[in-house]
This record gives structure tokens, sequence and C-alpha cells, in this order.
């Protein structure tokens, strides 16, 4: 008698899958590109997101769909369902603050995330349950480890990044990181903001993930993560959502360097 192994969440399939979690993480390849990159040179962290417009007569959200802050150190982008996220990013708030009253001090960022993860696997584990279908980019600072970036996924598996992407097209994000993000240059004394070259590589891995032809500063989300200079006390982190006529500036920037590097690869064939 032939079993249908993808109704259970706790029945392994004859080939060694758990299908009801594959089927999590596909819905999460699905949901909007999330990026989220620690600056090679330890001035702080870059999140970008794209933000879907599913009718154009819905009202503008007041608040962030993408991004959410955790504590006054952490933040996160989320990539799924947003009532699943709710869900896990309420539990989260609650166990930082738990744990700052409790010793005096800012919860470190790996143990907000495995706190997470514990929770998201014990739904893989019992019947009658199904997986969250959301993963997230945790970003934070602490004390013991500084910048931090982790990736969670819906079995519960999480894992550290200096930069990665989720949602959709992030093979081909994770691709162009992998040659990129070494190459990231140091701010330059003319720079509007220290994260300005981090900022222009998150755009254009965006950009090149993205399902829009006609990249708007309406459909991105910016977060920047950073931290006071002059202190060691995590208190001092900001974390900025840039606004819409910032972002396009960005935006304009990198649209006009991939103009100009194109402009120099056509010549450079035309001369062979």
């Amino acid at each position: 008698m032939s079993r249908r192994y993808d109704q259970s969440t706790t029945t392994f399939s004859p080939e060694g899958r758990l299908h009801q979690v594959e089927y999590a993480i596909e819905a999460i390849n699905n949901a909007g590109t999330c990026v989220g990159i620690v600056c090679p040179h330890g001035e702080g962290i870059v999140l970008v997101a794209e933000k879907r417009v599913v009718s154009k007569l819905l009202a503008p959200s007041k608040i962030s769909e993408k991004t959410y802050p955790i504590d006054d150190h952490m933040c996160c982008l989320v990539a799924g369902f947003s009532s699943d996220a709710a869900i896990l990013i309420q539990q989260a708030r609650v166990g930082a603050q738990r744990y700052l009253y409790s010793y005096q001090e800012p919860m470190p960022v790996e143990q907000t995330v495995k706190a997470i993860c514990n929770h998201k696997q014990s739904y893989t584990q019992f019947g009658g349950l199904r997986p969250f279908g959301v993963a997230f980019l945790f970003a934070g600072y602490d004390i013991y480890n500084g910048f931090q970036l982790y990736q969670t996924d819906p079995s519960g598996n999480y894992s550290a990044w200096k930069a990665t992407v989720i949602g959709q097209n992030n093979q081909a994000g994770k691709a162009l990181l992998k040659t990129d993000y070494a190459a990231t240059p140091a701010a330059s004394s003319s720079s509007v903001h220290p994260l300005t070259p981090t900022i222009h590589l998150a755009l254009k891995i965006l950009l090149k993930t993205m399902d829009s032809s006609t990249p708007e500063s309406s459909r991105i989300e910016l977060t920047l993560l950073t931290k006071t200079k002059s202190s060691n006390n995590t208190a001092d982190v900001s974390y900025v959502t840039v606004g819409d006529a910032e972002v396009q500036q960005y935006l304009s920037a990198v649209l006009a360097e991939d103009e100009k590097k194109k402009k120099s690869e056509s010549s450079t064939s035309s001369d062979i």
C-alpha cells in the first residue's frame, strides 16, 4: 500500500526527504528577494529587500513589510509568509527583553537565532503541525562577536554568513556575491556614507534578482546597521531604514555605474 509521504511532517520518504519542509522552502524561494551583506571593512551591515506590489490600488503600508526590529542591536529581514513570521518575531522580541531583564545586557545575536530555530525545528517533529513557511536574515551586533549575519530556514537550520541572498533567484544572487564581495572597496573620503560601496553592491545584487526591468525606489527597502566607533556598548548600535529619496540616489549611481561598465566592455570588444 502506497503512502502519501508529502502529507506528513514526521515521515521520511524512501529517498530520505521530508516533503513538507521542502514545500516550505519552495514557498520562500517564490518570495521577494532579500540581500544581507556584512561590510568587509567592519563598518556595519547592509540589508536590502524587494517589496512586492500586489495591486496598485492598495494603500501603501505604514510599517515595513520586510524589515523588523528585534531589539536595539538586532533586526531581521523576512522572506515567506508574513503571518508565520509575525509569530516568530514576537517570540524573538519577548525572548530578547526577558534576557535583558534577567542579565541587564542585550541578548547575544546567535543566542536569539538559536532560540527561534529550536522553535521552528519543533514544528517538524510532531504530527498535526506544519513547518513555518518563512526564512529570516538576522543582522545584529554584540560585544562578543561584533557584527553578525545569520540565515535560518524552515527546518530549523541556521548558518552565519558574510553575505547571502534569500527569496526569489537566490542562487543567481549568491553566484554574483561570490565574485563581487571580496572586491568590495573601502569607502572613499568623498562618500556620503561609510557603507556606500557595500550599499551599491547590495543594490546591484537585488537588481539582478528582481523580476522587474524598471527598478523603482518604492519597491526597494534599504536598512543600515552601524555602530558608534567611540564606544563598545551595544546600545550605541544605529538601525536606520533609508527613505525613498536617498534610495533613489543610490539606485541611480548603481545604474550609471552599470551603464558605464557596459559601454566600456562594448568599446573593448569593438577594438578587438
